[in-house]
């Protein structure tokens, strides 16, 4: 059932107030209402997610009067949507390519603006998804590390579709083990502190796991309204 505008399901709290102090808790509200998201803040919380730079900056226009809002983009970001991406978010999770993280860095050069960033990697093969491979990853690392305005500091990895419960663990420990041999390189700006795992329907073994981010809709704000 869908609660109704500007209204929270009775689960919201209970949620919640399940994560961790240590992991930060990302409320994803694409195609959700302003209205939704103010009472989200009324609860506490400060770390919004959304899936397309256009509807962010709507709700961000909306939202002005709350300045200590963290905005986080979760969604693929095409390169010419980067500059407005670095302009109106706070973290971008969906770093898929050198070309992507690069036209990133020169923008926020341009901007001064420091953007945190994760990068999104393919622990396991998964064709649809976007991402990183590991052997990809491996040989671009030194280029990454290039990079003087956006700091990258975490990794976000998705689990295939429909993936075993075996599987899903993989990827989670995975991703934390990538970031721990990326970190163990010595690379002078490239540092893994933070691993954005874990959604609605998985987010209790991405943080068993070492997630410090997750992202949850739907377990806190029921099902979504149909896309515009």
């Amino acid at each position: 059932m869908t609660a109704a505008p500007g209204a929270l399901p009775e689960q919201f709290d209970r949620i919640r107030q399940s994560i961790p102090s240590t992991v930060t808790l990302i409320a994803v509200t694409k195609f959700l209402s302003v209205d939704t998201i103010r009472a989200a803040y009324s609860r506490g919380v400060r770390h919004f997610g959304e899936s397309r730079v256009q509807e962010a900056i709507a709700k961000q226009a909306d939202l002005s009067d709350l300045p200590d809002i963290t905005w986080h983009l979760i969604g693929s970001l095409q390169t010419n949507k980067a500059r407005k991406a670095v302009e109106h978010f706070d973290w971008i999770h969906s770093v898929d390519s050198l070309k992507l993280a690069q036209r990133l860095d020169a923008i926020a050069g341009e901007l001064n603006r420091v953007p945190q960033c994760c990068l999104q990697v393919k622990i396991v093969p998964d064709p649809p998804k976007s991402g990183l491979d590991l052997a990809e990853l491996d040989a671009l690392l030194p280029e990454l590390d290039q990079l003087t305005h956006l700091k990258i500091r975490g990794l976000m990895a998705i689990p295939p579709q429909g993936a075993s419960a075996a599987t899903v663990r993989d990827v989670f420990f995975g991703a934390r083990g990538l970031g721990d041999r990326i970190n163990q390189q010595g690379f002078s700006r490239l540092h893994i502190d933070q691993l954005s795992l874990g959604m609605s329907g998985d987010y209790q073994v991405a943080i068993a796991c070492g997630a410090t981010m997750v992202r949850l809709g739907t377990i806190l704000f029921g099902a979504r309204p149909p896309s515009a």
